[in-house]
Order: structure tokens, then C-alpha cells, then sequence
């Protein structure tokens, strides 16, 4: 399988801290790939330095797409609250990266705009506000902006964190069929569930401890490289990771038993 993203050394420093070590890593072509480690550990330098939106303070990284076709859905983009853009107009403005900021849209536009739409569930909403719109609704319209950007490539920064359980479904959904037609989907991660789902994953530490398969790369002597041993716990077969990243909970996360995929669990009822 050949890769769409090659990094030798790659690594980024502000003063004397590195946000990511020097690492060698590669992404495949045709995959969904998660990015997944401890909060602070790098995730979403690496996909700036993906989207070159961050130039490596040493090594390099070569990534084999126009960067137009880079869609790009950041997990601290906001709506300005004082603009009362609307769902559609917001999904729209994806659609600029192709035609140019100051082209006109024509009606093969707004058709990829209503697809966009349509796939994350939010036509019956598309004439409000955003600023009116829960959390969930918000996440569901970025992706959709996402969407709506001719892309090979496509870049979520903790796309299912925060979210309800249908949203996160109608996600997971959108990527996997996103990969299905050649585009590769580069997700971060919290969720050991869900990275273990993917194609290919990267962990990180500060630096990239492992990249390849989910079963080869999030063993347990990964992990604990990764988090660290007072982050990781392994009981009774299951992986517990206490992360400050996640919002309080009174009790450990765990992250092996699935969440939102539902397709071997004939109940549908895995982490309701």
C-alpha cells in the first residue's frame, strides 16, 4: 500500500518544548487512520503539520495532495456568535476552496452542498442559525462544510468527542463511507474503542510511539508508553485510561468495549 503522507524526523518546537518530537511515521492511501493519545501528546500538531498549517521545525513532511483538496474540519473551529450565518450557509462555505474566494457558485455547487447536507442529517435544520444549534448539531454542520470541499483527504480533530450518541453513529458513518470511495480520513482520538476500529493508527506520546494496524500498534506496552503507567489501567481484560481530556466522570473511562459501532452486537446497545 503506498502512502499519501511521509514524515522523516518530523517535529515541531515552540522555544525550548516540543509539541511533537522528532518522529517518522507515514499514512496510507485509502484508509481511515486514527490519531490517538493522551491529551497534549501531539494529535493536533500532527494534522496541522498534515493540513500545512504548521511547518516542521525540523525534519519533513510530504503529503502527496493539492493542498485544495485538503478539507480540514478543525475540533476549535467556532461560528462568530454576532454573524447569523445559517446551517446551509456555513456548509456552503466549503464549496470556496474550489471555486476561489471571490467565484460564483453555480448549480453543481449547491447540489454538492445539498449532499453534504443530506449526509449528516441536517437538511431539517439547514435555515437556522448555527448559534442556535446544540453542540452535536454544530460538529454535525462542520463535518458537513467538510464535505462539501472537493477533497482526497480529509482531516476531523476529535470529530466524536462531546457529542450524543447519533451524531457520533452519523459520523462514524459519513467517514467509513468517505474511505470506501478512495478518500483517506484522518481522525484524533480519545477513544481506544474506536481507534481499534480503523484502518491504520498512529499513537503518540509527545512523539509517534507506534504507527500501523490497530492490533499491532495499541498493545498494551504501547499504550503505557504512550499515557504512561499512573494513566493506564488493565483489568479483568479491559483497558481504563484516565485522561484529563474527558470531562469529570466518577468512575474510570474504560476504551475496549465499543461504543458506536453496532454491527456485531445484535441488541444494538453497546455503550448505551
Amino acid at each position: 500500500m503506498t502512502s499519501i503522507v511521509t514524515a522523516r524526523g518530523v517535529g515541531v518546537a515552540y522555544g525550548q518544548m516540543w509539541a511533537l518530537a522528532p518522529s517518522d511515521f507515514e499514512i496510507p492511501r485509502g484508509a481511515l487512520v486514527a490519531v490517538i493519545g493522551p491529551n497534549g501528546s501531539g494529535k493536533s500538531t500532527l494534522l496541522n503539520l498534515v493540513a500545512g498549517l504548521t511547518k516542521p521545525s525540523t525534519g519533513s513532511i510530504r503529503v502527496d495532495v493539492e493542498p485544495a483538496r485538503i478539507a480540514y474540519v478543525m475540533q476549535a473551529t467556532k461560528v462568530n456568535e454576532a454573524l447569523p450565518v445559517t446551517v446551509r450557509e456555513v456548509v456552503t462555505m466549503g464549496r470556496y476552496a474550489t471555486v476561489g474566494p471571490y467565484g460564483r457558485l453555480g448549480a453543481g455547487d449547491r447540489s454538492v452542498v445539498d449532499e453534504a447536507i443530506a449526509r449528516m442529517g441536517i437538511a431539517d435544520i439547514s435555515g437556522r442559525h448555527v448559534q442556535d444549534l446544540s453542540g452535536g448539531q454544530r460538529q454535525r454542520v462542520l463535518v458537513a462544510q467538510g464535505l462539501a470541499q472537493d477533497h482526497d483527504l480529509l482531516l476531523l480533530d476529535e470529530p466524536m468527542t462531546g457529542v450524543d450518541l447519533t451524531t457520533a453513529r452519523a459520523i462514524d458513518e459519513v467517514v467509513h463511507a468517505e474511505t470506501a470511495e478512495g478518500c483517506v480520513v484522518v481522525m484524533t482520538t480519545h477513544d481506544l474503542s474506536e481507534a481499534r476500529q480503523c484502518d491504520f493508527a498512529l499513537l503518540l506520546g509527545g512523539v509517534v510511539v507506534a504507527a500501523g494496524p490497530p492490533e499491532v500498534v495499541l498493545t498494551d506496552d504501547n499504550l503505557v508508553t504512550a499515557y504512561g503507567p499512573a494513566l493506564l489501567h488493565a483489568e479483568e481484560g479491559r483497558v481504563f485510561v484516565d485522561d484529563p481530556a474527558h470531562n469529570p466522570a466518577d468512575s474510570r473511562h474504560t476504551h475496549q468495549d465499543r461504543v458506536i459501532h453496532t454491527e456485531s452486537d445484535p441488541t444494538g446497545t453497546h455503550g448505551e
